[in-house]
Order: C-alpha cells, then sequence, then structure tokens
C-alpha cells in the first residue's frame, strides 16, 4: 500500500467514531505542527495524553523547588521549560530567580559537574524531571558524582515511567481505542514493554517516528487494527524489541520503582523511580510530595492529559490562559497539548 492509499483511507474513513491517543510530547508537537489531525476523516479523534514530563510534573514538586532556590548557599539547576511552571501559590522559578533566588537554567543534567566543582561550598538542586528516556542520563550523573567524589549535587527526582499511566487511564474507563506509543520511550524500554497492556485492554499499540509519514502510517495501523491486542513497532530505526541489558542494570543500580505523583492525575501506584536507600545522600528529599493543587482552581490540565476534553474545552484556554501566561503545566512546554493547539490553532 502506498502512501497515497494511507492517506486516502485516513481522509474517507466512515467506520464507528475511533480515539487514538498519543503519549509523547514530541508526537503531540509534530501532529500539530504538521497538521496531522486536518488529514483525517471526522470520525477518527486524536486526544494528547500524559506525555509531556513537564506537564505531569505536581505544583508540589515546583513549589519545594522554588523554597530550595531561596535558601542560603543553594541554587537550583534546571531545564529551561521548568521555570515558568506554576506552583500552588501560583510563583514560579522565574520568579523566585527575580526575587534574588539562585536559580541556574542548563542543557544537560552534566552541565552540573563544572557548576558544582568551582562552587563547592554551594549545594547544588538538579530538578531531574522526566520518563524513561532521560532516567538514564540521571543515573550516569550518579555514577560520575561517586567516581569523582562531588559531595555538593543532589537529585531532586520527579521521574515517571509511562505503562503504569496507562493503565490508570484504562482503568479508569476513558474513551481511548488505541494509542500512539511513545517512540523515545520505547528506544530505551523497547516496543514489547507495551504489549501486556495491549493484552489487558484488547487495544492496539503502534510506536511510531515523528515525521509525517511515519505518524499516517502509524495512525492508519492503528484504525485497522482496532479491537486487536497488538504492538506494532513502526519505527525500527530506533526501537529495539527489547531494552539494553546494560541500560536495565545500571537503572536497578541506582533506582527503584515508587509511587509517584501525577499533575492532575493524583497518586499512581508504581509509576515512578526513585534512589535507592544506598544513595540518600544524593536525594534533595524526593519523596512524600503531596497531592496535586492547581495553581488557578478552574486550571482543567489533569482533564485534558486524561483525554476527557480537548484543550479548548478549558474555560481558562486562550483567555487568561495563554504561553505568556500560563495557568497550567500544559500551556508552558512547548510539548504541552494546550500550547499546543493554541499556537497551531487546533480545535
Amino acid at each position: 500500500m502506498t502512501l497515497d492509499d494511507i492517506r486516502q483511507e485516513l481522509r474517507t474513513y466512515d467506520g464507528p467514531p475511533i480515539s487514538i491517543m498519543e503519549v509523547c510530547g514530541s508526537h503531540t508537537a509534530a501532529i500539530s505542527r504538521l497538521g496531522i489531525p486536518s488529514l483525517l476523516s471526522p470520525a477518527i479523534h486524536l486526544l494528547s495524553g500524559p506525555g509531556c514530563p513537564v506537564c505531569v510534573t505536581p505544583t508540589s514538586y515546583i513549589d519545594r523547588l522554588c523554597d530550595f532556590s531561596l535558601q542560603a548557599d543553594t541554587c537550583v539547576v534546571t531545564f529551561g521549560d521548568l521555570l515558568r511552571v506554576p506552583g500552588s501559590g501560583g510563583r514560579t522559578l522565574a520568579a523566585c530567580r527575580a526575587q534574588g533566588g539562585q536559580v541556574h537554567m542548563v542543557y544537560s543534567p552534566f552541565d552540573i559537574l563544572p557548576l558544582a566543582r568551582e562552587n563547592p561550598r554551594t549545594r547544588f538542586v538538579f530538578a531531574a524531571v522526566g520518563f524513561e528516556t532521560t532516567t538514564p542520563a540521571y543515573a550516569l550523573l550518579l555514577q560520575d558524582l561517586l567516581e569523582n567524589r562531588t559531595e555538593n549535587v543532589r537529585l531532586f527526582t520527579a521521574l515517571k515511567t509511562m505503562p503504569p499511566v496507562i493503565d490508570t487511564l484504562c482503568r479508569s474507563g476513558a474513551a481511548i481505542d488505541a494509542f500512539l506509543a511513545p517512540g523515545h520511550v520505547c528506544s530505551v524500554t523497547g516496543w514489547r514493554r507495551f504489549e501486556p497492556l495491549a493484552q489487558m485492554y484488547h487495544i492496539p499499540f503502534a510506536v511510531a517516528g515523528f515525521r509525517g509519514p511515519e505518524l499516517l502510517v502509524a495512525l492508519h495501523f492503528l484504525v485497522k487494527n482496532r479491537g486487536r491486542a497488538v504492538v506494532k513497532n513502526l519505527y525500527p530505526a530506533a526501537v529495539p524489541e527489547f531494552p539494553s541489558s546494560k541500560t536495565e542494570e545500571l537503572l536497578h543500580t541506582f533506582f527503584e520503582p515508587c509511587g509517584a505523583v501525577w499533575r492532575g492525575l493524583g497518586f499512581i501506584p508504581g509509576s515512578g523511580r526513585r534512589l535507592r536507600p544506598e544513595f540518600a545522600r544524593f536525594d534533595a528529599g524526593s519523596t512524600g510530595l503531596e497531592e496535586d493543587a492547581p495553581a488557578n482552581p478552574a486550571c482543567r490540565c489533569g482533564q485534558v492529559l486524561a483525554g476527557r476534553i480537548s484543550p479548548p474545552q478549558c474555560p481558562l484556554y486562550g483567555k487568561h490562559c495563554t504561553p505568556l501566561s500560563p495557568q497550567g503545566a500544559c500551556m508552558v512546554s512547548e510539548e504541552g497539548s494546550c500550547h499546543q493547539y493554541l499556537i497551531h490553532h487546533r480545535e
């Protein structure tokens, strides 16, 4: 079947309505940027799930980072997309920095190493946020800290794993008929990680790349296989069948499974990773995060992340909540569904 045939079938599909959720922030951005929804039949509905790590980071986590930044001899080190995420009181790391707090933006976790070695009297707290894709980098960072006896770096973790949250969505009765599986996550975990979920809920998963043709092929597979417990790897150049044994060993050395709080979704058992007790001295106090409290009570980020509503259905969307004045995490990050819907005029 040619790509033109696939486009034609997706455009003219007139079967039962089907809802397909992507659970990768990069997929959300690519789908919006490439105008994929405009190529689909009205009976094919695309939902943006909890695939942006910034979007699912709870407000209590932001609150603690803000507190760290204002402590004497302490500097918070973070990726740029966390700077404007509002905490429970609406304050942000960017605002704390303007008030004199120490906040340093980096592009890689390893950028913290020269900072720590050049400023031995400062405690550096890295905002270790992410899914399976970024967790190996934090393990390598810990390995370096141990080997070089760097004692003034701490990790404040909010690490998530994807299968438990998908399981939670399915068990909650969300109207999801198929999943566009996260290509970046699967490049670390292997595509077979999603087979138990496919079999349990009798829904198809397609692992896809990020170019237009790759996304269309994956969506076509999901439509054709609705109701079947199958996982198809359509991104073989980057995604293996099983995870690397070296990566698994590295992760197991430093981290163990735990429950985690997801912004808008609450506490999900077994959905996180934390430092093992033997490495507690590198932990900034990551346990015991409270249930999420929206910065703005009218924010509907949780319902957006669960696929219950689309971003334009939130009462704040495009009015009080914009990329310049975000009220929720889904509008802050460039991979957030609300941000992508607004800048690309999706309905």
